[in-house]
């Protein structure tokens, strides 16, 4: 199950002329500088009359998940706060855009490194999505990405798969997608410390990575959240075991100290909460990580004061923290959003004569990838080339809505587009046993929204195909299961607490299933047990529901366990063909699909 990088190609950090950010000249942006300490002089020279100190450029994002075109809607937007304290929304991401804007940034820098923190393809858009998440694999090289760590939606089709990511090689069902082309894989290390193979007990991956450069090197430990089986599919890691996050870093950190590389960062796929969504807002107010909450405030905590900077990601926020570690030492801890929307640009002082970050001078800030700069010619080509192969499937219209439809964007537990799904597939349930009941759909299922304005020449209102399996890119299938009310109590009470407690999931549910969630209260008891109604009659512990369900959820994903205790399954059709039948069926032209009013539960805060 190993898969081991074969680098194949000669690393061009040496040779080609780097760069700067326009540094921290991006209007908005908010500089984040650990704090200086008094007396210290880092100006003198080393050995062969070299500077004693020269700064690398860490460029780092998180969360592509395959978005090479502008994300659509409020999912392609960044909130930014502006100097009278308003926000603005800006249109952000796209590969195009990604490259130009890290080009540009690397001008300038000759000590410059590209780092990711997982999640770059799985979840992705039919452009992507369709090949297997090569068209990605393939950009990312051309955007010169050095290194990165795997993410749960890496694991989306298994190991062998992500191997092939890594390798290349054509895929092993649907073959090569070019006519006398063969993927190559990624140029750039997948690193996955804590992810072993349960029979070797091995890592399936590298489990770190050392950049070099004039003598400059910088270590690169790379590991996914410990939870990553609780949230993909079962045969996805199937054969794997997941490590904790603090020991496994911690573990790796020691090895490349004893190999003399002192300056070390991490690439955490797992990350925080911030106080707020605009990406500039201080992270750092009232005190050092005031701004962030959730997983990766415990693990910085716990990781060694030998790694100098965490990167970080899943959360698909925004952040740039200041974080003491074990020793009370700040240390920087970020996070660039989702999709390509932003970057983060990190300064990191290298000491010669230590071979260690000095810390005191760490600053990073986040930037937009902003769309009103020029697109990079290359990516338009590959952008054009894979679109072409896709367009037959993707610009297939599947039905119409009459105004945007809010999922992923939509901020607020109940989405007008999860009901939607969770519509769609009660009623695919239906067709395949009348007494299906009611629908539960997971949140993180449901990756983007329908926007009303045509994203090609299909006119505004029309969904397409591509746009759907945006929505839906998972191929779960819409599975049907027996549960007594008191297991469906149960699985509704685990939204808010188990595994979920800290970071709610609110299922989305179908038309007829309304209850309320108090969040004035903590765990289980958010769940308003008595309120709990299918079609205005309380739901009975001892009846039996029939209950339809994507095969992740009856799988017991996503931290509901109790779902996965069902009984009499019934396996229908995937859940984007459910999703496509029902817009075909229940829309046209002239009577598009309105927004569902997202009321069936009731939110008390």
């Amino acid at each position: 199950m190993s898969a081991i990088p074969k680098h194949r190609r000669p690393r061009r950090r040496a040779t080609r002329v780097l760069a700067v950010a326009a540094g921290f000249a991006t209007v908005g942006a908010l500089v984040v500088s650990l704090p200086a300490s008094a007396g210290q002089d880092h100006s003198g020279r080393g050995e062969g009359g070299q500077k004693r100190t020269v700064d690398v450029q860490l460029l780092s994002f998180n969360d592509f998940h395959g978005n090479l075109q502008p994300p659509a809607g409020s999912s392609g937007q960044v909130t930014e706060k502006q100097a009278d304290g308003s926000e603005k929304k800006i249109d952000a991401g796209g590969a195009e855009y990604l490259a130009t804007s890290l080009r540009t940034a690397r001008k300038g820098n000759p000590y410059s490194v590209t780092a990711a923190a997982g999640d770059l393809i799985g979840a992705s858009p039919l452009l992507s999505g369709l090949f297997h998440d090569e068209p990605t694999v393939e950009a990312m090289n051309k955007l010169d990405l050095d290194v990165t760590s795997v993410g749960n939606h890496e694991f989306d089709e298994g190991a062998k798969e992500l191997a092939r990511m890594q390798n290349g090689g054509c895929h092993p069902k649907d073959g090569c997608f070019e006519k006398g082309k063969e993927f190559k894989g990624a140029d750039y290390p997948y690193l996955a410390a804590n992810v072993t193979d349960e029979k070797t007990g091995k890592p399936i991956l590298k489990p770190y990575w050392v950049w070099k450069h004039k003598g400059v090197k910088v270590g690169f430990i790379g590991v996914t959240l410990e939870g990553t089986p609780d949230i993909v599919s079962a045969d996805g890691v199937k054969g794997l075991k997941f490590h904790d996050e603090i020991e496994t870093v911690n573990k790796y950190a020691k090895i490349l100290d004893k190999q003399g590389v002192k300056s070390i960062v991490t690439l955490i796929h797992e990350g925080g909460v911030p106080k707020t969504q605009t990406y500039n807002y201080d992270c750092d107010s009232p005190g050092a990580g005031d701004g962030i909450s959730g997983p990766i405030t415990t693990i910085a905590k716990g990781i060694t004061p030998k790694v100098d900077a965490l990167v970080t990601g899943h959360t698909h926020n925004a952040y740039v923290c200041t974080i003491p570690d074990p020793a009370g030492k700040p240390r920087m801890v970020t996070s660039a959003s989702s999709f390509g929307k932003l970057y983060t640009d990190t300064t990191l002082t290298y000491d010669r004569k230590t071979k260690d970050i000095v810390r005191t001078s760490v600053k990073s800030a986040n930037h937009v990838v902003s769309r009103e700069q020029a697109k990079a010619p290359d990516m338009t080509s590959l952008i054009s080339r894979w679109d072409k192969l896709a367009a037959p499937v993707a610009n297939k219209a599947v039905g119409h809505i009459s105004a945007d439809i809010p999922g992923r964007g939509a901020g607020v537990p109940e989405s007008p587009l999860g009901d939607l799904i969770a519509d769609a597939q009660l009623a695919h349930a239906k067709s395949l046993d009348p007494e299906a009941d009611l629908a539960l759909m997971n949140p993180g299922g449901i990756r983007s929204d329908l926007v009303f304005k045509a994203s090609g020449s299909e006119g505004d209102g029309v969904v397409t195909y591509g746009e759907a399996f945006t929505v839906q890119p998972f191929s779960n299938t819409v599975n049907l299961v027996d549960l007594t009310g008191a297991q469906l109590v149960t699985g509704l009470k685990q939204q808010v607490s188990g595994s979920n407690e800290a970071s709610p999931k609110v299922l989305q549910v179908s038309d007829g299933l309304t209850y309320t969630l108090d969040m004035t209260k903590t765990g289980a008891d958010r769940v308003v047990a008595d309120s709990i109604k299918l079609n205005g009659k309380a739901i009975d512990p001892a009846a039996t529901y029939r209950v339809a369900m994507n095969s992740f959820l009856a799988g017991g994903g996503d931290g509901f366990a109790e779902l996965g205790k069902g009984t009499k399954p019934l396996v229908g059709s995937d859940d984007l063909k459910a999703f496509n039948d029902y817009l075909t069926a229940n829309s046209s032209a002239d009577k598009p699909i309105a927004p569902p009013k997202a009321d069936r539960i009731t939110i008390v805060k």
